[in-house]
């Protein structure tokens, strides 16, 4: 029992390693000597736990979707106006960029990596074009808004953020959130149906 507890801090850990190492310098520019040292193993040890580099990396990309779907489900079950809910998710994904490496890895591996599994994106787009959607159906958006090019720009905006929090572009912590919230308030501005009376706000 003690020697499965090990096996799995240790495991742990060198997905932890790899999700910095992968997200800092991409798969190619990752070795396993690398990811040994950084880890503080050997690579027989390593190659125990992940026989090849790529096992590593999918396990790392397992990590950071799954992350990711947490915190989409989190802020979706909360519900209320659909508009509201895209904000809410763009901004926690946002902070789960700044935080988590294994995330930053997820979305760096399954653009740069042959055999890579399913991109990124993947796990939290739909939800916020499905939403977009119901935006639009609600009177939410502005009626000449496509839901559909908002969509990608929201990956634009959250795929920045991740390039930005990886080259240090943030001037501390919270600080590429904080962007990420201005340039989405100007988005918003600029889909969000106008009320009738803006006096009598609706």
């Amino acid at each position: 029992m003690v020697k499965q507890e090990r096996g799995v801090r240790t495991r742990n850990h060198l997905i932890s390693v790899a999700a910095a190492e992968f997200d800092r310098n991409g798969y190619d520019g990752t070795s396993l000597s690398r990811l040994s040292r950084s880890a503080g193993i050997s690579i027989g040890a390593l190659t125990f736990h992940f026989a090849a580099k790529g096992e590593l990396a999918s396990a790392v990309e397992d990590s950071g979707r799954a992350a990711t779907r947490r915190v989409v489900e989190g802020v979706t079950a909360r519900g209320g106006p659909a508009l509201d809910t895209v904000s809410a998710l763009v901004l926690a994904l946002g902070r789960l960029i700044e935080t988590d490496a294994a995330v930053r890895a997820a979305a760096r591996l399954t653009q740069e990596r042959v055999g890579a599994g399913p991109d990124w994106c993947g796990c939290w787009l739909p939800d916020v074009k499905e939403l977009l959607e119901q935006a639009a159906e609600q009177g939410q958006l502005d009626p000449e808004v496509d839901p559909c090019p908002v969509t990608l720009l929201t990956a634009h905006l959250v795929g920045g953020a991740v390039t930005r929090v990886r080259r240090g572009r943030g001037e501390g912590p919270g600080a590429v959130t904080g962007e990420l919230r201005e340039l989405w308030r100007l988005v918003r501005r600029g889909i969000a149906a106008v009320p009738a009376d803006p006096e009598m706000p609706k």
